[in-house]
């Protein structure tokens, strides 16, 4: 497979009038062509920090964060970001607010305005193309809001807890639906969450981080034996409960 992100012993401190706050120690890791990568870690250990250097929107104090090869700030690779929330604006129908990224970036052509049009029927939401955000459901907006992002064609994709806002109930069937799209689509991906069963429903391995700064305590590769091998049918697989237990224990030993 090929790498097409690599993290080599990054650092980042924040620096206020009050002195430095250390948030990421020595990390290192790589992501593969169309795998996902989930990274867990206690509340404020610094898992935005992460993805916020990687989009390059900060600068690593120390390390280097290489895209396809290239130091992030030279990389032209496509990255896609998706936040917490859908971001939509109520103003554009949804068909707008998913090209809204094409016309930013100038890349409006006929060719990616039908692969807008072909994402949102294959995806079940081409009836909705003329509605507005407020019409559709909390799990239909995320489902368009990572539409916006796959239309750019990103190599990859960072996802900011992009479930946390919903309930329950639509985070389970969002989680299924968008994981289901990741890998048909064969994206790489980096997941940051706070939900352990998120991330072992989703990720091929899932990254174990320490409270601030944040270090890596350990990489735990997914397996199941699963014919179907669906977010959705993962949580009542049995290796479920042995990994859950295992990323629990270990974020909990370093508490």
């Amino acid at each position: 497979m090929d790498q097409v992100l690599e993290l080599k012993h990054v650092c980042y401190s924040y620096h206020t009038l009050d002195g430095e706050t250390p948030a990421l120690s020595d990390i290192s890791f790589a992501v593969e062509k169309g795998e996902f990568i989930a990274v867990v870690g206690p509340s404020g250990c610094g898992k935005t920090t992460l993805l916020s250097l990687i989009a390059g929107l900060l600068t690593p104090e120390k390390g280097r964060i290489r895209i396809n090869g290239k130091e992030v700030t030279e990389s032209t690779t496509n990255v896609g970001y998706m936040l917490q929330h859908d971001e939509l604006f109520e103003w554009r129908t949804i068909y707008h607010n998913v090209v809204l990224g094409l016309e930013i970036q100038h890349m409006m052509t006929a060719k990616t305005r039908q692969r807008a049009i072909d994402l949102l029927d294959f995806y079940g939401l081409g009836q909705f193309k003329n509605a507005r955000p407020s019409e559709l459901s909390g799990g239909m907006r995320q489902r368009a809001a990572l539409i916006r992002t796959l239309v750019l064609e990103p190599d990859l994709l960072l996802l900011d807890e992009p479930f946390s806002a919903l309930d329950y109930q639509t985070r389970l069937h969002v989680g299924d639906d968008i994981g289901q799209i990741l890998r048909r689509e064969e994206k790489s991906a980096v997941l940051v969450t706070h939900d352990l069963s998120e991330a072992i429903s989703l990720a091929d391995r899932v990254i174990i981080l320490s409270g601030r700064p944040a270090s890596i305590l350990q990489t735990i590769p997914l397996v199941f034996d699963l014919k179907d091998d669906t977010p959705l049918h993962r949580r009542n697989a049995p290796e479920f409960k042995t990994y859950f237990q295992l990323i629990w224990k270990e974020l909990n030993s370093h508490a």
